[in-house]
């Protein structure tokens, strides 16, 4: 059921590359296109990932005739002195009390600028640091915030941008664009200042200098993630780019690239209604591109095509090229078909009215297996899936999870429920101190909202991890639901905020409150502490790898369930971490969960 998935594109002269990742063996790989074939770089033992900040993102970067790349399993820095052809790897780091993340070659000092996160007595603390590609001496560029991301460097060499944060803020709450100068020696960096963001409210991500060595960054100042640049002397918004969408989601993952400065304009991603498009956009308009996908991740580009990791509803995630000239798409990987169009189901935008006269989003997926088919006079059940976060967002692509579902006579409704980005700041915020409460009036709203396309007696909710927490919660308050399933969810926020880690150290205070002011906030909308509000069945799944939500708070639920007399069934994977990513346990997961619902349809 699972594809392989790409990421982290990157365009040089001597090659495309980018970064596959294999839910059958559950490695990530550093692939190069070069004269029309794709070739693996990766090393024998080796996968290309990062764990700083636990979710990683992006773990490479092209060097002067080779690469350097995040080794999975000790996070170090590791080398490819050369391409053609390769050579053995060389470790370039060993710190074992760090990890490494978000790469950038410098070419002024052979050396690549990366995050480092070193873990101590104290917790996890992180600097920007430069690693000398020959001998692996390390030096601090920035330190003193509490987080940092997406350092790059000016076309010219002597300038520095990068993106810093402070507790308790998130990357989506509030943070900062600084930048430096680059001293006589080459290796300093001297008059660090902040650029934007320093009053706080806003949330700015992805610098990028353009050809011409102006900076831009997306900022969200004016409600919504927008492109800003250096202009006339001054800190600006593009007027003529400055569509009341977002261009970009939120920022998770070290690596997004969700536009790109050029000479004449900008090439971007504009989200609208949660359906992703491809825009040049110049002073004098703005021209679509690739417009049979619909979510563009990953941009870049050389002198001859503008390169993303593109999906559709009806195919897997492909690497495209498109021409500049001609806008004409080539598949260079992926983008495989699985269904034929009349087994596909195709994702319908979905606006809705929730609780206070708001409104949420969403996309409704029908049944589509002819052998399927429900009898005349007969609606579909509904199944409702949560998405993870809780401050991210589900896009209308394919996804086998949800076919896999309407292909069995199911609709789905996939919710961007009230707290998802990709629909402005405002929307994004409804999930300060309202976790476990919008998000499970949404959930339970949709069904009435659907009541005359799917058999709302027949309803069921799903969700990973805070989706998961979303969906017991809509069990808790005695949603329209049957049964439920929750994977790898959140059943007690304030266990969980007592071992997070650092990243989302704040995060829970901000989604519920102050545990220390609010404890009972944290019990009203604990699953685990209302347990005895829930009367349906349940099934979970836990990996047992799990350093976010650990398997004894999964465990925890179980029993309280099981003891109170609930149907409750419970899955261990011991090899999956947070988030599961072999092909095999994700599609036990599915069948497993059909067969659950199929005892209470």
């Amino acid at each position: 059921m699972a594809s392989a998935d790409f990421a982290d594109l990157k365009a040089s002269p001597a090659g495309l590359f980018w970064v596959r990742s294999d839910p059958e063996d559950g490695r990530s790989q550093l692939w190069r296109w070069r004269a029309g074939r794709a070739q693996s770089l990766t090393p024998a033992g080796h996968s290309v990932s990062s764990r700083v900040y636990e979710y990683g993102g992006s773990a490479f970067c092209v060097t002067l005739g080779g690469v350097a790349f995040v080794d999975e399993s000790d996070q170090q820095i590791w080398c490819l002195d050369g391409l053609d052809p390769l050579p053995a790897p060389r470790r370039l780091t060993a710190e074992a009390d760090c990890r490494y993340g978000d790469p950038y070659y410098d070419l002024l000092t052979d050396s690549v600028l990366a995050i480092e996160e070193r873990h101590g007595p104290d917790g996890a603390r992180y600097r920007l640091v430069s690693v000398a590609l020959s001998d692996g001496l390390r030096r601090v560029v920035a330190e003193g915030a509490d987080f940092y991301a997406s350092p790059t460097v000016s076309p010219d060499g002597r300038r520095l941008a990068w993106i810093e944060w402070d507790r308790p803020e998130q990357p989506w709450t509030a943070t900062r664009l600084c930048l430096a100068r680059r001293g006589g020696n080459c290796f300093g960096w001297s008059g660090m200042h902040c650029l934007a963001g320093g009053a706080g409210g806003e949330s700015l991500q992805q610098p990028r200098f353009a050809p011409d060595g102006r900076l831009h960054a997306l900022s969200d100042r004016h409600g919504w993630w927008q492109p800003w640049a250096e202009q006339d002397g001054a800190w600006s918004p593009l007027p003529w780019a400055a569509a009341e969408a977002d261009h970009a989601d939120a920022p998770w993952q070290f690596g997004a690239s969700s536009y790109l400065p050029l000479d004449d304009g900008l090439l971007l991603c504009r989200l609208e209604q949660g359906f992703g498009r491809l825009l040049r956009v110049e002073e004098g308009g703005e021209r679509r591109l690739a417009e049979s996908f619909t979510r563009f991740r990953h941009l870049c580009a050389d002198t001859e095509h503008f390169y993303a990791v593109a999906s559709a509803p009806d195919r897997s995630p492909a690497v495209i090229a498109l021409d500049r000239a001609s806008g004409e798409v080539t598949l260079l990987a992926g983008g495989e078909q699985p269904l034929a169009a009349d087994e596909c189901s195709f994702p319908e935008p979905i606006a809705y009215p929730s609780a206070g006269g708001e409104r949420a989003y969403g996309f409704f997926y029908p049944s589509a297996n002819r052998a399927c088919s429900p009898l005349p006079g007969e609606r579909p059940p509904l199944l409702v899936r949560l998405h993870g976060g809780p401050t991210s967002a589900c896009h209308p692509v394919f996804d086998a999870g949800i076919q896999f579902w309407t292909q069995r006579g199911f609709a789905v409704v996939d919710l961007n429920y009230r707290g998802s980005s990709g629909f402005g700041r405002a929307y994004r915020q409804h999930l300060h101190e309202c976790w476990g409460v919008v998000d499970v009036e949404d959930a339970c709203a949709v069904v009435a909202f659907l009541a005359g396309r799917i058999d709302a007696g027949r309803a069921f909710v799903r969700g990973g991890s805070a989706g998961g927490f979303s969906a017991l919660g809509a069990l808790v308050a005695g949603g329209p639901f049957r049964a439920g399933a929750s994977l790898y969810g959140v059943s007690d926020p304030l266990a969980l905020a007592q071992v997070t880690h650092a990243f989302e150290g704040d995060y829970l205070a901000w989604l519920i409150g102050d545990p220390q002011r609010h404890p009972q906030r944290y019990r009203e909308r604990a699953p685990l502490h209302q347990a005895a509000r829930i009367r349906v069945p349940v099934i979970f799944f836990q990996g047992g790898l799990d350093a976010v939500v650990v398997p004894a708070q999964t465990e925890a639920m179980v029993e309280a369930l099981t003891a109170r007399g609930v149907p409750v069934e419970y899955r261990l994977y011991p090899e999956e971490r947070h988030g599961f990513g072999l092909a095999a346990n994700l599609a036990d997961v599915l069948e497993r969960e059909w067969r659950f619902y199929q005892r209470w349809l």
